[in-house]
């Protein structure tokens, strides 16, 4: 039993470590699907981004970082800018 319980702590904290962080932030001045597109492969291009979510109602871009990666709040600000964008505030999920 202790060591089926061991085994499964092991794996649990392994598969924690494994997982990219989820950081979602509103961007402000898109009004398109060409806006959207644009910030989406924007964001694509960065080497620790896995995946790219735009909702365009909502302005809300979702970004699963790659394991162990991480975008810092200065480069979202930068790649958003850089975009002709303005951004909300920053959250960040693990």
């Amino acid at each position: 039993m202790r060591h089926t319980l061991l085994t499964l702590i092991i794996l649990t904290g392994l598969s924690i470590s494994v997982l990219g962080e989820t950081i979602k932030t509103t961007v402000n001045g898109m009004v398109c699907a060409f806006c959207a597109t644009g910030i989406e492969k924007t964001f694509r291009k960065q080497p620790e981004v896995a995946t790219v979510k735009v909702d365009l109602p909502t302005k809300l871009v979702t970004i699963t970082t790659k394991p162990g990666k991480t975008l810092s709040d200065e480069k979202i600000k930068e790649v958003v800018t850089y975009s002709g964008y303005t951004m909300g505030k920053i959250v960040r999920e693990k």
